[in-house]
């Protein structure tokens, strides 16, 4: 979802959302909300979903927050705000069992926007993901595996599903990268 629900309220103040924002958990929050979260912990670590107590890594805002920020000076401000805490923990280097948390979170998005004819991804960022796309294919299908399915039997395929738990590793982090660029990153 690229904007919360209409009749969904941020779970920090309660009322309707102002310059929403969707932290990599999926989960929603007003910008100055969750800016006001992470001064009142530390502010040299990412905060803890409200909900969920993950890290927040990285926070989108709504296409709605994003066309709205010349028109409101606090969506402004928000907004910068979250670019800077972007700046400082989006790019930061998480640990494997948070890139597979983040999966469900990127993936979805990742998919919609290369359906989407308005959106498109940077030419590269496109190509690299076809081309990881194709090689896990070729790799899957052909009959050459690291663990060989006619010896071990279901055991060898583990080595497929590894390639492709790798390809959807891969692809996460190439659309992270691409999101952080877009809100805040350098």
């Amino acid at each position: 979802m690229n904007q919360p629900s209409e009749n969904d309220v941020c779970s920090i103040c309660h009322s309707h959302f102002n310059a929403p924002c969707q932290a990599n958990c999926s989960h929603w929050f007003c910008g100055k909300c969750i800016m006001l979260v992470w001064r009142y912990g530390s502010t040299l670590s990412p905060c803890k979903c409200p909900l969920c107590r993950r890290p927040i890594t990285l926070l989108v805002p709504s296409e709605d927050a994003l066309r709205g920020r010349n028109d409101d000076a606090t969506v402004s401000e928000a907004l910068r705000d979250v670019e800077t805490y972007n700046r400082v923990f989006g790019g930061q280097s998480n640990g494997l069992v948070q890139r597979m948390r983040d999966l469900p979170f990127l993936l979805p998005r990742l998919l919609r926007e290369m359906m989407d004819p308005q959106r498109t991804l940077p030419l590269v960022i496109r190509a690299r993901v076809y081309i990881a796309l194709i090689m896990s294919a070729i790799y899957i299908i052909s009959p050459i595996d690291i663990i060989p399915e006619g010896v071990l039997g279901v055991i060898g395929l583990l080595d497929d599903l590894l390639i492709g738990l790798i390809f959807f590793l891969y692809v996460a982090a190439l659309y992270r990268s691409v999101l952080h660029f877009r809100h805040g990153g350098s």
